[in-house]
């Protein structure tokens, strides 16, 4: 494949400010695609991100602020969006975790889970796939989790949201099958789920461990690891950014309804 082989097209991509939606935006940018950045994030942090983003070779950058807790704001800039010609590739990334057991989790942390990692994704995909239908090419890229997979304690509004995700996406996928061919490349939605990788999402979790632990931090990841992870290798965002793109080429275009982990053989087990 060409290096600049998504010339023109464009990607929305949520949470994109930082850790592994950056990097998606990052290869995405480097592939051709004008790139909506998207977060809650202060100024600084927009700024940087657009700089990483025109040094990747960005044609085009505009940065939306939806919080994606409210179907509203959703809806806001999806219309955005479409006025400007419409989305060619969606990347749910934007997520939050919060550990606690089912007993001390709240009403709060449920709501907020699942409305940022699986309803706001659920929005978005009803309100771009239609137009990518049209045209015959669309691609979706869910960022779910090990956790869409497996399940793990003290996560159960994480888990669900992320086994929720990766449901999603296969009814979508059946539904966008038949459109589009082998030419125009057809409409796609596949799942990534990652298993520990170098983001600041999990950072509570490693200093939750390092406590326990000692030893610094490295420890504490170390500890981490040899749990679940056989590699006992972090991924890096850059490598979720690589598969993502990968899955926009149009030779992918019989890839679909998949959920791809990306865990060190995490889930072999």
């Amino acid at each position: 494949m060409s290096d600049r082989f998504l010339e023109g097209r464009t990607a929305l991509i949520t949470g994109s400010t930082q850790g592994i939606g950056l990097a998606i935006a990052e290869a995405l940018a480097a592939a051709g695609c004008h790139i909506g950045l998207h977060g809650l994030a202060d100024k600084q942090t927009v700024e940087a991100a657009k700089q990483r983003l025109q040094d990747a070779g960005a044609q085009d950058i505009r940065y939306f602020d939806a919080d994606l807790r409210s179907p509203d704001a959703i809806e806001a800039m999806m219309a955005d969006t479409a006025g400007c010609g419409g989305v060619d590739i969606l990347v749910n990334n934007a997520g939050v975790q919060r550990t606690a057991s089912l007993a001390d989790a709240d009403r709060k942390t449920w709501d907020t889970i699942l409305a940022v990692n699986l309803s706001a994704a659920f929005h978005t995909m009803r309100l771009a796939m239609p137009a990518m239908g049209e045209r015959g090419y669309g691609r979706v890229v869910n960022i779910a989790s090990v956790h869409g997979l497996v399940a793990s304690v003290d996560k159960a509004p994480y888990v669900a949201s992320k086994f929720g995700i990766v449901g999603l996406s296969r009814v979508s996928a059946l539904e966008y099958a038949s459109r589009g061919d082998r030419v125009s490349g057809g409409v796609t939605v596949n799942c990534i789920c990652p298993g520990w990788t170098e983001t600041e999402l999990i950072e509570p979790q490693i200093d939750a461990r390092t406590q326990i632990v000692g030893g610094g931090r490295d420890a504490g990841i170390a500890d981490l690891l040899k749990e679940k992870q056989p590699t006992l290798r972090m991924s890096e965002p850059s490598e979720i950014g690589s598969l993502a793109v990968w899955l926009c080429h149009r030779h992918a275009h019989n890839i679909t309804g998949t959920a791809i982990p990306v865990d060190g053989g995490w889930t072999a087990q």
